[in-house]
């Protein structure tokens, strides 16, 4: 007892340490905003170093709070702290309002907008019931089950954001093991490591994907040409390394049987999702720009008289939109006062021109302050590099494949790990570790070689 509560107070005084010290860092980023409008215009150079500063300490603080998940002692969360961070980088007049709207990109938050509004419109329309059941009453062995899974998970968060693609196949997922008595976890493993794996192919998968589609600009079938491979392969080695670490659940010649359940589907709403989806991909690989394309279609979705727009507000994450534009501000400041010419070539020492040093730092920073962030830093520095259009496809595959390494590697494992402990399933770290490291390690050094000599240019 006397031990629990020793652990508990230490972890108290951890939390309050490290609030204390963000506290100080915003604290300093507040003095340094004081000094800039208060100091005569004789010092210009004083205040250019003290801008300098204020932009540290407000992109650190910011980045600290994000790598966290929350501001310690308070109930500020990622998307608070963005906006937090933005919001200084105006108080400090290191952006002026015009320069805040100009570091927002568009296209990303069009595109990210639609593909929500999209998805929520096929989860509404129970098309994931209908693919569920039709999964379960086919996949008799624990390998065609398991196959099912990753092919699925990995097949739709191609096309479309994986972090729904978890929210939405997690309880189906869940729910078909349990009625066929198997062990839940390796098949809740495959649903995020695909998902993350699946994702990497295209420029609609992931966040970050969709970020460095607007970047780069590479056109949609270029960049899904380029890194599909790379993700067909990682879904084969998801199915090797669960088959081989989970031996108790897959070396068997147990068959297993479940009924389909009663399905809860609106088939209008089912055929015109899917219809629109597919048409939308289909413009994607045509040439079209993939946020027009997406906000047409999401907007195409909402006319409709058989669901209430709330329904689908309701699931849009506006919370990620607003730390996407919080950190685009965040980061342009931190750029406009730290990153200047010669600063980028001194990170030119990094050879990060190398594919294989690109992808270790994206991979690292990855894991550090999550996939998104980590773009947002290395977009100046990839910018720079003799070839981007391939140092870009790099960044993509490795940041998206480096969340599978651990279990807070990206959202779409918390996604999984969450619902599955609403479930009653417990999924440890280790449980995790085992599979997701080997495979980070083999998916990553895979798409390295495929990118350096085959895939890209």
């Amino acid at each position: 007892m006397r031990n629990s509560a020793r652990a508990g107070l230490s972890g108290r005084r951890q939390k309050v340490l490290l609030a204390s010290w963000l506290a100080a860092l915003i604290l300093l980023a507040a003095a340094a905003a004081f000094w800039l409008f208060q100091w005569p215009s004789q010092l210009q150079a004083a205040k250019q170093d003290t801008a300098d500063i204020a932009a540290v300490l407000i992109f650190i603080g910011t980045y600290a709070v994000i790598a966290i998940g929350k501001l310690p002692g308070s109930r500020m969360d990622r998307a608070g702290a963005a906006l937090l961070g933005a919001s200084l980088m105006l108080a400090t007049g290191l952006l002026s309002l015009d320069d805040a709207y100009r570091a927002i990109d568009v296209d990303t938050i069009a595109l990210l907008l639609g593909m929500m509004i999209i998805v929520a419109n096929i989860r509404l329309s129970g098309f994931f019931h209908v693919v569920n059941n039709w999964v379960v009453t086919r996949a008799s062995h624990p390998v065609a089950l398991l196959t099912a899974v990753i092919l699925v998970s990995g097949f739709f968060s191609a096309f479309l954001v994986n972090d729904a693609i978890c929210l939405a196949l997690t309880p189906l997922v869940v729910d078909a093991v349990t009625r066929l008595r198997r062990n839940p976890v390796p098949y809740l493993l495959a649903v995020a490591m695909a998902s993350n794996i699946g994702s990497t192919a295209t420029i609609t998968g992931n966040p970050q994907n969709i970020m460095i589609g607007s970047f780069s600009q590479i056109p949609y079938a270029e960049f899904s040409a380029a890194l599909s491979p790379i993700a067909a392969v990682g879904l084969s080695l998801t199915l090797l390394l669960i088959v081989l670490l989970f031996p108790g659940e897959f070396w068997t010649k147990e068959r297993s049987h479940a009924q389909p359940l009663a399905r809860h589907v609106h088939p209008a709403l089912l055929i015109k999702s899917v219809g629109i989806t597919v048409a939308m991909v289909a413009a994607c690989f045509a040439g079209q720009p993939p946020a027009k394309a997406a906000l047409i279609s999401g907007a195409l979705l909402l006319l409709t008289r058989r669901v209430k727009s709330e329904k689908v507000y309701n699931r849009i994450d506006w919370t990620l939109l607003l730390m996407f534009m919080g950190l685009f501000i965040v980061v342009a400041g931190f750029e406009k006062a730290v990153l200047t010419p010669e600063v980028v070539h001194a990170v030119g020492g990094l050879h990060l021109d190398r594919l294989p040093a690109l992808s270790l730092v994206t991979a690292v920073l990855s894991n550090l302050v999550s996939n998104v962030p980590a773009v947002l830093v290395l977009k100046p520095f990839v910018a720079s590099l003799a070839d981007p259009e391939r140092a870009w496809l790099t960044v993509a595959m490795s940041s998206t494949l480096a969340g599978n390494l651990t279990i807070v590697g990206s959202v779409a494992n918390l996604i999984v790990v969450q619902i599955a402990r609403t479930h009653g399933v417990s999924i440890g770290f280790w449980d995790y570790a085992k599979v997701g490291a080997p495979l980070t390690l083999l998916t990553i050094s895979f798409g390295v070689v495929w990118l350096q000599f085959v895939g890209a240019g």
